[in-house]
């Protein structure tokens, strides 16, 4: 049994792998859509944001938490107001070539609690602080794993050669 290089015992698996484990694609509404249509579709889906695109274009994500700033505690209409007037203009995303300690980097850095993916100029998928941390915890598990694989593999070399 050949031993690992550190890289191969460290690697975390790539977004790409990471989405394939979740729902394909991303939940999407368009920027006039309404909010109250745009909470059923998170209800519906079980979601906690939304991406809002103009076509295929990116121009926004809109959480169950801009609904609760932005509009319970603002006092608007849920039916009556586009989503264009809560969601999150700036967009924080990541592409395919991110890594797992990536993400959970700009999650930190920007305050946020999901990541659109994207591929060649298309969102792909959302990731969400929960599949961060998830990934981040099996990661650890399997490192673990391998590391105990490595030492015996280690132990059992160097006793056969006495």
């Amino acid at each position: 049994m050949a031993l690992k290089t550190p890289e191969q015992l460290l690697a975390y698996k790539p977004l790409k792998r990471v989405l394939a484990a979740k729902a394909a694609g991303a939940q999407a509404v368009s920027p006039n859509t309404s909010i109250l249509e745009a909470l059923r579709l998170m209800a519906s889906k079980e979601i906690g944001c939304l991406v809002v695109l103009d076509g295929t274009n990116l121009v926004g994500i809109v959480s169950e938490r801009d609904y609760a700033r932005k509009v319970v505690l603002q006092g608007k209409a849920s039916s009556e107001t586009p989503v264009q007037d809560i969601m999150t203009r700036d967009v924080v995303s990541v592409g395919l070539a991110h890594t797992i300690p990536e993400c959970m980097a700009l999650m930190s850095q920007h305050g946020v609690r999901h990541l659109p993916v994207i591929d060649s100029g298309a969102v792909i998928g959302v990731l969400s602080v929960r599949d961060v941390l998830r990934e981040t915890v099996e990661h650890h598990e399997q490192v673990i794993r391998n590391l105990d694989l490595e030492k015996l593999t280690l132990l059992n070399q160097r006793g056969s050669h006495y």
